[in-house]
């Protein structure tokens, strides 16, 4: 339920060739991306419900500090100038995910944090009244969410147990509500059009479909089972996991001073409010519409992943040099087997990355984009939309890219110099399609179709020529690292692949069945045509002339370069920013 995500930022020093300017930076990225390989490797996220809760990533911290001039008693249960601090550590709540349990520590203000290693996992028998534990272990993770709050990660117990947590030398805390994972609202953002996105599991909406927002509300409050003491609002529109709600004036009036115990959740009329840990955040643009004339970057990219360091090291040095300025980077250990899990990620990247962001790449942590021309990929993109709108006025709002399949290449083990110099035999047959986007094209709903989004009726889209831009999709690797889809795909989108479900899906490799056993002529499959564009060019421009080691080779220098990583916990405000100097 919890989730982790690295956002990379790159600032260039001045348009040059790309030949030249490649050459320049070969020598920082060794110390760099070593850093962040790291970062993005030991923080793996908690999984289960598709993008568990966001508002702890980009949330502000609000302040119980603000008086009305008329005061009514939900306005009192929303915003509030007293709040009595309690002086015993609790579980504020907690959520059961497939094979693990996350647990919301709440802390008096004043208190000291404890570590991981004071604090333990404590399993008690529903039916015992004894305080006896019946089992305890150590946590997986303990995460600071803010000066006074921590998220703690439990293996999950024997049925029948009840989970909370204790310190070894204060005993064990109170245990707070437990919510289930398929069933709650896990974030809540207001717009920069001051209307509040809430994700949310459990309603069970048709794909791809609008569905009718006037069977359901949305509710504002602390306490979900007294809507007496609720601010309720109009659903303005609600399709997949993503709820945009009409934000009540009271709440936008005082924004910086909500109390930070408001939650917001949907309630289907006529039935029942799902259970929410959505914190009301605010984006860092929110109020401010229209946005920027002039973002601060021009490219970025969206990826989820999952134990994907081992390519995370190529994928982001190879497109920084093509122009790519800042990495969204989702790590996703996921459990759901649907599609939902990326459409819900990827709504959620488009909202967070809208303020600075003029395009955003949708592709997965094994796809590169090649460009034949040599342009860079900001040059690309200006000079796709400035001809099309040129001949028709039209306003262009998502790059649709070709992908092509790459196979094992007649390779059994690991190629040392990465997946773009090594693999180099393709399928002929391109596959389904990438999107680029321009976010504020995006569809209020949000709804996407895994790598593309339905658009504004204002915007277009447009196909592109794939002499000019194409998605290199390193597929079918060697037999390694491609087994282990048989345990999680790679963007963990789709079911194990040891299920029967799902045969057929195009996600699978042909033939294979669900048996995680090598084929004999594994290494020579999905080869149909030779294909080493992208590879001429990588050795080209970006080898080192002295030693011919490509960026992603090196692993130590002297100089690092003009990077940074920003860590946004899955906290309501801690952000940490690593900085190489």
């Amino acid at each position: 339920m919890k989730k982790f995500l690295v956002v990379l930022n790159w600032f260039p020093r001045g348009r040059k060739s790309m030949r030249f300017r490649s050459r320049n930076y070969i020598n920082s990225w060794g110390r760099f991306f070593w850093f962040a390989a790291f970062i993005v490797s030991t923080f793996v996220l908690f999984n289960g419900f598709s993008y568990s809760n966001f508002r702890f990533l980009f949330g502000a911290r609000f302040e119980p500090v603000l008086k009305f001039a008329r005061k009514t008693p939900t306005a009192n249960a929303i915003v509030s100038g007293e709040h009595p601090v309690t002086q015993i550590l609790s579980v504020r709540e907690t959520v059961l995910l497939p094979d693990q349990v996350i647990l919301f520590l709440k802390y008096p203000r004043s208190a000291r944090l404890f570590t991981k290693e004071e604090l333990e996992c404590v399993y008690l028998s529903v039916h015992n009244p004894s305080p006896v534990p019946w089992l305890k272990q150590s946590p997986a993770r303990v995460d600071t969410e803010q000066l006074s709050e921590q998220i703690v990660r439990c293996p999950s117990g024997p049925r029948g147990l009840l989970i909370t947590v204790g310190s070894k030398s204060n005993g064990v805390f109170p245990a707070g509500p437990t919510h289930h994972w398929d069933s709650l609202a896990y974030e809540a953002l207001v717009d920069n059009d001051n209307t509040t996105v809430v994700f949310v599991k459990g309603l069970n909406l048709r794909p791809e479909r609008v569905s009718n927002a006037s069977r359901f509300e949305c509710v504002y409050g602390e306490d979900f089972s007294r809507l007496k003491l609720v601010l309720r609002s109009e659903v303005l529109s609600i399709a997949q996991e993503i709820v945009r709600c009409r934000t009540p004036l009271i709440v936008l009036n005082s924004k910086k001073k909500v109390n930070s115990s408001v939650k917001v959740s949907v309630r289907i009329k006529g039935g029942g409010t799902l259970p929410s840990i959505a914190r009301l955040g605010f984006l860092s643009d929110s109020g401010r519409d229209p946005l920027p004339t002039r973002k601060p970057h021009e490219t970025c990219i969206c990826t989820m992943a999952r134990n994907q360091a081992r390519f995370l090291k190529e994928w982001v040095m190879y497109h920084a040099l093509i122009g790519v300025q800042r990495w969204y980077i989702y790590d996703n250990n996921s459990d759901d087997d649907t599609d939902q899990t990326q459409e819900g990620g990827f709504s959620h990247c488009a909202l967070r990355a809208k303020g600075s962001c003029e395009w955003i790449g949708f592709i997965d942590v094994d796809e590169f984009l090649h460009l034949p021309s040599g342009l860079f990929l900001h040059d690309v993109i200006s000079n796709l939309t400035s001809i099309t709108t040129s001949f028709g006025n039209i306003s262009i709002g998502e790059i649709r890219v070709s992908c092509y399949s790459f196979g094992p290449s007649g390779l059994k083990r690991i190629p040392k110099q990465g997946v773009t110099v090594g693999y180099t035999c393709r399928l002929v047959v391109p596959e389904r399609h990438k999107s680029i986007v321009k976010p504020e094209a995006l569809n209020s709903t949000l709804i996407n179709i895994v790598h593309h989004f339905h658009l504004r009726d204002d915007f277009r889209f447009i196909d592109v020529d794939r002499r000019m831009m194409v998605v290199n999709h390193y597929k079918y690797q060697v037999w390694e690292v491609f087994k282990q889809k048989f345990y999680r795909r790679v963007a963990t989108y789709v079911a194990d692949w040891k299920d029967e479900q799902n045969v057929g899906s195009k996600d699978r490799a042909p033939g294979l069945g669900t048996r995680a056993v090598e084929p004999v002529d594994w290494s020579s499959r999905f080869c149909e045509v030779t294909d080493t564009g992208l590879k001429d060019r990588v050795l080209q421009n970006f080898a080192n002339p002295k030693n011919s080691l490509l960026p992603w080779q090196t692993t130590s220098n002297k100089k690092a370069g003009p990077w940074f990583v920003e860590e946004k916990n899955t906290s309501k405000v801690q952000e940490k920013e690593y900085r190489l100097l």
